[in-house]
């Protein structure tokens, strides 16, 4: 019998691993990555919301992650809230960070065990409960990661592997986690898969670290060979115009897109708006809430920025800060504080003239 299973997990080598454990199981996976502080208690927030909407049997998996008692006790209270209306949500946390001590202690779904990555627990833990297949490339990848993750340096083979493995995923920058978190999740997964599946190889770390840049290329390609850099680029591009429903803005009749951290917004955004003709301009907010605005002829994105927030540049390229800006881990988040800082300014007087619609 499958089961639903809301995989909550860290944002490093371990924790992509746990990710990649799961995966192999026959289980439906719905994935979410957080790095410790606020971005966990939006994860949890998050998973709770789309539960509630799914309205069905589900466990929340939680791995290489210790809960802070309050962030324990509030999801703890909100499953038992969901169970006691009907609902079947088991809460599973599979841990070895020893600071997790306390909160272990009052919850028999928090399982901790510092003696074991948490890549090792969760693999173990499958066998057991979730129905995965021992052996092959996976269980010789896991013991890489905990040789890593734990420091072993003594087993060699594995721990220079591991090194490598880290690398490759601390540099796996080029889709932002907030925007693209299922298909940042996607690529670090394929790489590490790829990279699993390299272990045993002659000089397996050599081959592996001569490899990475292909492997990233691979990822990207659609056929045609090019630069990683100009084929990440075309791959983002694309993939903003799949979220052109959940991520456009208008200002005074100008029509626009929201990104969120971004980055490279002279290349990535001139390549969107080339895309899409039918958008005047891309703004890209950073977490400290700097922005950046592309446009393309249509409007003076100096005078614009000039309106929001006193920024200024030129009409095509321009930029700014936003006063008071917090950072998000949710995009929806960034999109809400956006738009109501532009509905209060479009109400106040500006040289930004509305758009005529033709």
């Amino acid at each position: 019998m499958t089961t639903t299973f809301y995989h909550l997990s860290h944002i490093d080598l371990d924790g992509y691993s746990c990710q990649l454990v799961m995966a192999q199981t026959e289980h439906t996976m719905y994935s979410y990555n957080a790095n410790y502080g606020a971005e966990v208690m939006d994860r949890l927030e998050e998973i709770i919301e789309t539960i509630k909407k799914a309205k069905q049997e589900a466990t929340i998996l939680i791995s290489d992650l210790n809960l802070y008692p309050e962030e324990a006790k509030w999801l703890n209270n909100e499953v038992n809230r969901l169970n006691e209306g009907g609902w079947n949500i088991t809460i599973t946390l599979l841990d070895h960070h020893g600071s997790g001590k306390e909160t272990a202690a009052q919850y028999p779904w928090y399982f901790l065990d510092t003696e074991r990555c948490a890549t090792k627990i969760v693999y173990d833990y499958a066998l057991e409960h979730y129905g995965l297949k021992a052996g092959g490339w996976l269980e010789a990848f896991v013991k890489v990661v905990n040789a890593v993750d734990l420091w072993h340096q003594n087993e060699t083979d594995d721990f220079e592997y591991g090194k490598v493995c880290m690398r490759l995923i601390s540099e796996a920058k080029e889709l932002n986690r907030v925007m693209f978190a299922d298909e940042d999740r996607a690529y670090k997964l394929a790489l590490l898969e790829e990279a699993a599946l390299m272990r045993f190889h002659e000089k397996a770390n050599i081959a592996l670290d001569e490899s990475l840049h292909r492997l990233k290329k691979e990822f990207f390609k659609n056929g045609v060979d090019d630069t990683l850099d100009n084929l990440s680029t075309k791959h983002i591009v694309a993939l903003l115009g799949t979220k052109r429903s959940t991520m456009t803005i208008y200002y005074k009749g100008w029509r626009g897109f929201l990104s969120y951290g971004l980055g490279n917004t002279s290349i990535i955004g001139n390549g969107f708006l080339t895309t899409f003709p039918d958008y005047d301009f891309i703004v890209d907010v950073g977490t400290r809430g700097t922005m950046s605005l592309r446009g393309h002829d249509k409007v003076d994105v100096a005078q614009m920025a000039g309106e929001w927030v006193g920024g200024g540049g030129h009409p095509n390229a321009a930029g700014g800060r936003i006063q008071g800006f917090k950072e998000q881990f949710r995009y929806d988040k960034v999109k809400r504080q956006m738009e109501d800082m532009l509905a209060n300014k479009e109400a106040m007087p500006g040289k930004l003239p509305h758009k005529i619609e033709e």
